[in-house]
């Protein structure tokens, strides 16, 4: 079955230009074209995009996917490995600046007379810096988990409401637990 690359980049959920992309790079190879110089995508291309797609979800960067990709299956695990120790070193670095926030927000009462930011303030922060909702539920249920007082203590600076203040931790605590 041959794929035009609108069709093969829906059939991962994915952008056309992100199909390009990956071929410019040469994470995809160069697909054959039609008389009408159409790409033709074939279905092993659909299944090293589906993996492509697979090691993004897990934060594998794209140069190590192609390395993954195009290695021996034994050589993909150190790749992984090291991916895997890359992400626990930047969540003990969060760990660090979450207790550093709480540590300011306990050692202070300046924090809660001004208000200086605001919820979609903070949401608007940690888009930028590349969070996706997922990885702020995440932090959240981490901050529950790990420092609940702090974490209703942070959840009220960023002057949210009783009953949605109620809701979030209520829901970080039972994300904990799956």
């Amino acid at each position: 079955m041959a794929l035009t690359v609108t069709r093969l980049a829906r059939a991962c959920n994915l952008a056309r230009s992100t199909i390009l992309y990956y071929e410019s790079i040469g994470l995809l190879t160069q697909p054959r074209r039609t008389p009408g110089n159409y790409r033709m995508y074939m279905e092993k291309d659909l299944a090293r995009l589906r993996q492509i797609c697979v090691y993004r979800d897990a934060g594998v960067e794209l140069r190590d996917i192609r390395s993954i990709l195009d290695a021996p299956p034994n050589d993909a695990a150190a790749v992984l490995r090291r991916r895997l120790e890359e992400l626990s070193a930047a969540i003990e670095r969060l760990r660090g600046h979450q207790q550093a926030i709480a540590r300011l927000l306990k050692s202070t009462n300046q924090f809660r007379r001004i208000p200086m930011v605001t919820k979609e303030k903070w949401v608007a922060i940690m888009h930028a810096a590349g969070f996706t909702e997922d990885d702020m539920h995440r932090w959240h249920a981490e901050f529950e988990k790990s420092a609940p007082k702090e974490h209703q203590e942070f959840l009220e600076f960023l002057h949210i409401p009783k009953e949605e203040l109620d809701s979030i931790r209520a829901w970080s605590r039972g994300a904990g637990a799956h």
